[in-house]
């Protein structure tokens, strides 16, 4: 390949592949998406994974007994900095500043839900930033309940809801 293969070509010469993949170009490549002429909007975006384990370790979650300490707060951290290190871990996605991340726990008799909110002002959406939270929070709980029960599942990840830009807001 050449050097001119590596430079960065006008949005007009790396149009959008067939069926409007906006990560390929026509040739197959993949590329960063183009957000430079987008206009800024108040974006938000939930997501959630759940971690299903036994009723006794949900009960030594909640009471901060596990071996390993206190789970609940640690996952809770572990959730926000990941959704600030999104762009560093997913290939294509934008770096954006975000204005909000919390990570919450909806505690069932065999389970947790991890719900993540984040929130910018930027030109494109926070979505990855959301499942990047909820799934890592889910993961450091795992960690923390290995010892345990080293069955437990982590399942059921999806974006909630998204609210900005041109799509506008939708929730499941």
């Amino acid at each position: 390949m050449t050097d001119d293969h590596y430079r960065l070509r006008p949005a007009s010469s790396s149009p959008v592949a067939p069926g409007g993949l906006t990560h390929v170009r026509a040739d197959g490549t993949a590329h960063m998406v183009d957000v430079t002429e987008k206009p800024e909007t108040t974006r938000e975006a939930s997501a959630q994974a759940v971690i299903t384990t036994r009723p006794d370790v949900v009960a030594q979650l909640s009471d901060g007994t596990l071996p390993k300490g206190e789970a609940l707060g640690t996952a809770r951290i572990a959730g926000i900095m990941a959704a600030k290190q999104t762009p560093a871990l997913i290939p294509l996605c934008h770096p954006l500043p975000l204005g909000a991340i919390s990570v919450d726990f909806e505690v069932g008799r065999d389970r947790v839900t991890v719900v993540a909110r984040v929130a910018t002002r930027g030109v494109t959406g926070v979505e990855m930033e959301a499942l990047t939270a909820a799934t890592v929070a889910a993961l450091t709980l795992f960690d923390m309940i290995k010892a345990v029960d080293h069955l437990a599942v982590i399942g059921d990840v999806k974006v909630l809801e998204k609210s900005g830009g041109t799509s506008g807001r939708w929730s499941l």
